[in-house]
């Protein structure tokens, strides 16, 4: 169920659990969130459903539904992500973020350069004429070169996290690049299409250092 019903209950529990106004072992029922958001009993059990499944709630008769402690969410979860981004969490968010992001990314790309198709190397050289001649598109650009990049790197367990990325990645998009940022996209696209493993990991590292310093 994705209807925009679903999708304003979902964010509403979701949020409301983030940011504390329901509280770890809280407890609520779906007759309650039908009254409280309006929606209808169905797509208030479907987004009650998937908060169970993201560990945000148990489910259980006689106690209805109860609110669990972050150490139970799916926080690699981009809805989880996502609220935890535009809640009380947000600086705690954008560290594990990073953290994640240096951790992964430069073997990503360096594994990228090494395994990618003749398409996606034509994509990237793209990317990085793209970056020089529009720089003013480089939210755009910016988000297509990460997705490029850890699809390419061939590990399905990383291709997961593309989402999660993209979302620290949006989630600067409002910040003006600089010079050196525009430069060092370009960059990254033109080493991975060129094969420069070492090169490729190396920008990774200084794109995601400079992002946490802006």
């Amino acid at each position: 169920m994705s209807s925009p019903a679903f999708a304003r209950v979902l964010d509403h529990v979701g949020a409301a659990v983030v940011a504390g106004d329901l509280p770890t072992g809280a407890r609520t029922s779906v007759d309650a969130l039908v009254e409280e958001t309006l929606a209808s009993r169905s797509i208030v059990r479907e987004a009650t459903r998937v908060l169970v499944a993201l560990g945000f709630l148990t489910a259980g008769p006689r106690v209805g539904l109860v609110v669990q402690p972050r150490e139970r969410w799916n926080l690699l979860d981009p809805h989880v992500v996502r609220w935890r981004l535009a809640g009380p969490d947000r600086a705690d968010q954008l560290r594990e973020l990073r953290e994640l992001r240096e951790a992964v990314e430069p073997a990503a790309a360096q594994a990228a350069a090494r395994r990618a198709d003749a398409a996606t190397r034509d994509r990237l050289r793209g990317l990085a004429a793209a970056f020089g001649a529009a720089p003013q598109e480089f939210a755009r650009w910016d988000a297509a070169l990460h997705e490029e990049v850890l699809r390419a790197c061939g590990n399905p367990m990383v291709v997961t996290l593309g989402a999660v990325v993209a979302l620290a990645v949006r989630d600067r998009a409002t910040v003006p690049p600089r010079a050196r940022d525009v430069r060092l996209h370009a960059d990254l696209a033109a080493a991975v299409a060129d094969g420069d493993a070492t090169a490729a990991g190396a920008l990774v590292r200084e794109i995601v250092t400079r992002t946490s310093r802006q």
